[in-house]
């Protein structure tokens, strides 16, 4: 160990924060490209000691040491201990002894000691350690006279940050305060790196580099090889402060593939990955509504906890359009609000067709969420648009109604309680919003008691809802439930699950009449229900060996008994779309919501079997239900469950390490077969190379009841992957619902509703592409047509 600083050869400790790669990768920065690596021969001039200092004399040897025979003895330092009773004080993480003085730890396989010129000169291997501050070098000189210290021949300083500088030559004080570099790279511990021919770091840690390039990919391809980055900025002057972790540019432009494309005045990036404030790169883009749209954004950093961004959309064939997005992150929880708006023509809200007048028209959009203790939390969200077509025509979504929520929640070891409600507005054409239901308050707690009752789990419901119509029916309900659960596993490995269920329900409706479908509507004024259900579940898994895998095999059985319901005096507001299918099959009340209950009694059965390979997995189900009586004229004919023996119905997954994974539902109609519900979901290829595939159709017979309508439909999405970074993709969908399965559509077996193609270039620093889509249905002005896009995002920049 060297004395402290004023004595040592010191490194260039203070050099820079910002640092994290090779020195060969700097060749790859044409803006400032490294020196070759070579390192001085010429050791300077010797004094003899009989002389007198400043004569020349060529041939005088510098006294050289091995380090290993020992430095201090060179230099005369005495041993640590020498003549103290106490060892020296310890140095801090910082390399600050007790005094304040750094302290550095020092290797290198020779030293040479210069007496006539006091220059202390290390070769080989050269290590200095201070702290978490280290430099590596092929040679460091230290003149103690002058107090300069130079580093040269691959250097590497490591901060106390861990971003790390390579240089060829560095130069610096005894005091690490000021420094010059020649053709250095700067690379950050969060990824970006500068290259300059020349940089100077100031007394307060500021370093200003000249000629420099700035890029945030990786200078090397995942084999190792040098590889050009994909963008860069050039700038003639950038200034770093460590202090503020920022860089700023002067000067600079944005070169993609080295073709120099957009200025970019007043940069600034921040080192620690962070977002600052300043102008987004523009998206430009051409539809057939709004014809050619150029969008700019300023975004505004208010905090490290809250900004806003503030954008224009400009369209040949439109009137212009502005939005801004508020986000801010408190100690409770998060919100975000964002909104457009725009003066264009009005839109009827039930045709969609423009009027002559131009009024406001726009969309907002507010949800958050705050966690108010551990167990209670409030989560909100807000979603209006000023007529039907905005989002789409202005491509912003797609959805055709739009939710309002608030929900106070409280989630406790055993006890559960929400208090919410919704308003939802339509998008769809023709639908009146007057009969779209507000459900406020919707009110729901649950109790788990600790205390076992007769061996078996309590839970303890109590539910409210009100639903209101401005033209519709208002129905308001109320219901207690107590549920006991019993599960044993017997000593021959049956799963034995015994349930018994009480509740008692309170409804109360109005204009009963206006709802469409006479079995939704239930009586008008008050009515009461009580419901008790008992059910016995068995199941019994049988494990064995199979072609180098694990089988398993379950088959299962349970029974289900229920009293008469009174089912149709009660409306239907949540139980609606009942279809039996593989998630729904041993479930204890099979309609989705809690306004019906499936009474009478009923034997479901059927089996799950396994197979799992070290590569291949495979699940199927299969099950099928009998029900005792036959009077169920609450089930729709079609729905699989409106006769005493139900249709069958399973689900099939097959799975192939990382490459195949395929999913297929179905239901068989139980007296020829035939397919009533046909589902498939399948995804194959790598995470670069993929098809995808989705079709269903649902082939129910259903006319009675909107809510079931028969439906066919495919979706196919492929991506294909070429030239290390490039991949060529495309995407449809197509209603091949025909006239005899719907006559409202008028569809001929075939229409397209929307594809997709594009090309992008995406690596690990830049995305970029082009993409054409379609839309062949027209909503109001949101018009059928072409839509095409271009769009990029550079890593480290936040322009995307």
């Amino acid at each position: 160990m060297l004395p402290p600083a004023d004595r040592a050869p010191p490194a260039s400790r203070e050099v820079l924060h910002a640092l994290t790669l090779t020195a060969s990768a700097l060749a790859l920065f044409a803006a400032a490209p490294l020196a070759a690596q070579t390192a001085a021969d010429d050791v300077g001039t010797v004094v003899d000691p009989s002389g007198q200092p400043g004569d020349p004399q060529p041939d005088a040897e510098p006294v050289t040491v091995d380090t290993a025979e020992g430095v201090d003895e060179l230099l005369g330092i005495p041993e640590p201990n020498a003549g103290l009773d106490a060892p020296p004080p310890p140095t801090g993480d910082d390399g600050l002894d007790a005094e304040g003085n750094r302290e550095i730890a020092f290797e290198a396989d020779i030293l040479e000691y210069r007496s006539e010129s006091d220059i202390v000169t290390a070769k080989g291997n050269v290590v200095l350690r201070s702290g978490d501050r280290s430099l590596r070098a092929d040679s460091v000189s230290w003149n103690e006279g002058t107090g300069e210290i130079l580093a040269e021949g691959r250097v590497r300083f490591v901060d106390e940050n861990g971003n790390q500088l390579f240089s060829e030559r560095v130069e610096l004080t005894d005091k690490f305060e000021a420094g010059a570099m020649d053709n250095l790279l700067l690379a950050l511990r969060q990824g970006g790196r500068l290259a300059a021919t020349r940089g100077v770091r100031e007394n307060d840690g500021t370093v200003a580099l000249e000629n420099a390039a700035y890029s945030g990919c990786e200078v090397v391809d995942p084999d190792g090889c040098p590889r050009e980055p994909s963008w860069r900025i050039t700038a003639e002057r950038v200034v770093y402060s460590p202090e503020l972790q920022r860089i700023k540019f002067t000067g600079a432009f944005l070169e993609l593939f080295g073709a120099r494309i957009l200025p970019l005045p007043g940069l600034t990036v921040r080192t620690d990955g962070g977002a600052v404030s300043g102008f987004l790169v523009p998206d430009l883009r051409f539809s057939e509504s709004n014809g050619v749209e150029v969008s700019g954004s300023y975004y505004v950093r208010f905090a490290d906890n809250r900004d806003l961004t503030l954008t224009t959309h400009v369209y040949t064939g439109a009137a212009p359009m502005v939005a801004a997005q508020w986000r801010h992150l408190t100690e409770s929880g998060a919100y975000q609000i964002t909104g457009y708006a725009t003066h264009s023509q009005r839109i009827s809200t039930l045709t969609g067709i423009s009027d002559s007048a131009e009024e406001f028209r726009g969309y907002v959009f507010a949800n958050g969420r705050f966690q108010l203790s551990p167990d209670w939390s409030l989560t909100g969200s807000i979603r209006r648009a000023t007529d039907r077509t905005f989002l789409r025509r202005y491509d912003i979504s797609r959805d055709d109604r739009l939710r309002s929520t608030l929900e106070l929640e409280r989630i406790g070891k055993n006890t559960y309680f929400s208090l919410a409600g919704w308003a939802t507005q339509t998008l769809r054409l023709n639908q009146p919003q007057g009969e779209v239901p507000l459900a406020l308050p919707v009110f729901d707690a649950r109790w788990r008691p600790d205390t076992p009752v007769l061996g078996g789990q309590i839970e303890l419901q109590g539910n409210t809802l009100s639903i209101t119509r401005k033209d519709g029916q208002d129905t308001q309900r109320a219901f207690a439930r107590a549920q006991w659960d019993l599960s044993r596993v017997t000593g021959l490995g049956q799963v034995v699950t015994l349930t018994g269920m009480l509740r008692g329900d309170v409804y109360h409706s109005d204009e009963n009449l206006l709802t469409a479908t006479a079995s939704y509507r239930g009586n008008p004024g008050w009515e009461f229900r009580g419901v008790a259900l008992g059910a016995l579940d068995v199941q019994w898994p049988f494990v064995g060996n199979a072609l180098g895998g694990t089988v398993v095999w379950t088959p299962r059985v349970q029974f289900v008994a229920t009293p008469p319901i009174r089912n149709l005096a009660i409306p239907n507001e949540d139980a609606r779309a009942i279809d039996l299918e593989d998630s729904n099959l041993f479930a204890l009340n099979r309609f989705p919501g809690y306004d019906r209950v499936e009474d009478g009694a009923r034997v479901t059965y059927g089996f799950d079997w396994s197979l799992r390979l070290p590569a291949w997995e495979i699940k199927t189900n299969v099950g099928q239900s009998y029900r005792l009586d036959s009077d169920r004229d609450i089930f729709p004919v079609g729905t699989g469950l409106s006769e005493r023996f139900s249709d069958f119905v399973g689900r099939t997954e097959v799975r192939y390490k990382n490459f195949l994974r395929l999913t297929h539902r179905f239901r068989l109609d139980k007296d020829n077969l035939a397919i009533r519900r046909n589902e498939i979901d399948a995804t194959v290829g790598s995470n670069k190379t993929y098809a995808e595939l989705g079709y269903v159709r649902l082939n129910r017979d259903i006319t009675q009841v909107e809510d079931l309508q028969d439906r066919e439909e495919l979706r196919g999405a492929v991506r294909v992957a070429f030239a290390n970074y490039w991949s060529i993709f495309g995407s449809g969908v197509f209603n091949l619902t025909d006239r005899k399965e719907d006559p409202t559509l008028m569809s001929d077996g075939f229409d397209p509703i929307r594809t997709r193609l594009g090309v992008a270039y995406q690596d690990d620093c830049l995305e970029l592409g082009v993409t054409w889509r379609r839309d062949y249905i027209t909503a109001g002005d949101a018009e059928r047509g072409d839509t095409f896009q271009v769009y990029f995002s550079l890593r480290n920049l936040g322009f995307r």
